[in-house]
């Protein structure tokens, strides 16, 4: 592969690799403690004070909801998703970035515009009608938790960029692009 080629290649996946595991890292990790306050806020209205809350639920569901979304570009930067490892471990590193290039390509890119295109116009229907949530009496706007899904796809969409140019390097090289030592999430 040529040197120029592959010195883009590894500044764009340190770059998006970086972006994510801080995303995943500190973001992600303060929209814990939202949620860490809430549960216990309700568990002490509720048991202690028998006095449970009409929004701790909703909110709770909500914010879990986001932490779990937005989390998904992270989780496929550290490797994290479901896969066929029984077969997948013992391939070379060219049968491995053939068959991740060719699915990126071929389903999780197309898969990845479906889910933004249709998340986004979720988000806009809601924020438009100005929905609310009826699980419970309080019932929020749902346009924040709606606006998670297209935001999830996005961040996926970004992390994808990188995880294909690890996956064409190693069909291309035989070897990963990102030695152990820089590597932030997976091989290939």
């Amino acid at each position: 592969m040529n040197e120029t080629v592959e010195m883009w290649m590894r500044r764009i996946v340190g770059f998006v690799d970086a972006v994510s595991d801080w995303i995943g890292g500190w973001i992600l990790a303060f929209l814990a403690l939202p949620l860490l306050y809430v549960v216990c806020h309700e568990v002490i209205s509720r048991y202690v004070f028998n006095a449970p809350t009409n929004w701790a639920f909703e909110l709770t569901f909500m914010t879990y909801g986001a932490f779990f979304m937005l989390g998904a570009g992270y989780t496929l930067l550290k490797g994290g998703h479901v896969r066929t490892d029984i077969f997948y471990n013992n391939w070379s590193f060219r049968t491995r970035g053939t068959i991740d290039t060719v699915l990126y390509i071929v389903a999780f890119f197309p898969g990845m515009i479906f889910f933004f295109i249709v998340g986004w116009e979720e988000m806009l229907h809601a924020y438009n009608t100005a929905e609310r949530s009826d699980m419970t009496p309080w019932g929020p706007s749902i346009v924040p938790f709606k606006a998670t899904i297209p935001a999830s796809a996005a961040l996926l969409l970004f992390q994808g960029v990188s995880e294909l140019c690890k996956s064409f390097y190693a069909m291309v090289e035989n070897k990963p692009l990102l030695e152990d030592a820089e590597l932030i999430g997976s091989e290939v």
